[in-house]
């Protein structure tokens, strides 16, 4: 129903920036969560970041807070991760979600939890080495 295809990833320096997209096809993102996850190798898959599409509300993981971002352009059906002041341990396979959301309320622990998620995108390479 939705297919997700994740871009950008490559390698940088720590300290460097870069920027993943997700463009998402099959229908239009609309009362959805898009999220993104990371997983490092010989590590459980780790939550990053989540925006609301409708309303624009984001969390972070403590860990990116103050250095990712977030966004989303509706023209397009894609949202994006910028990710600055990388860190070697940024260094994972990241993963682009959607969650399609109904009437019920959600806490927004439960949007930190990749079970949640209906649709994963393929995963893109990000490696932080100098």
């Amino acid at each position: 129903q939705v297919q997700l295809v994740e871009s950008g990833g490559g390698l940088v320096q720590p300290g460097g920036s870069l920027r993943l997209s997700c463009a998402a096809s099959g229908r239009t993102i609309s009362n959805d969560a898009m999220a993104w996850f990371r997983q490092a190798p010989g590590k459980e898959r780790e939550f990053v970041t989540y925006i609301k599409w409708n309303s624009g509300s984001t969390y972070y993981a403590d860990s990116v807070k103050g250095r990712f971002t977030i966004s989303k352009d509706n023209a397009k059906n894609t949202v994006y991760l910028q990710m600055n002041s990388l860190k070697p341990e940024d260094t994972a396979v990241y993963y682009c979600a959607s969650r399609h959301l109904g009437s019920r309320t959600y806490s927004y622990y439960s949007f930190l939890s990749g079970y949640e998620y209906d649709y994963w995108g393929q995963g893109t390479q990000v490696t932080v080495s100098s």
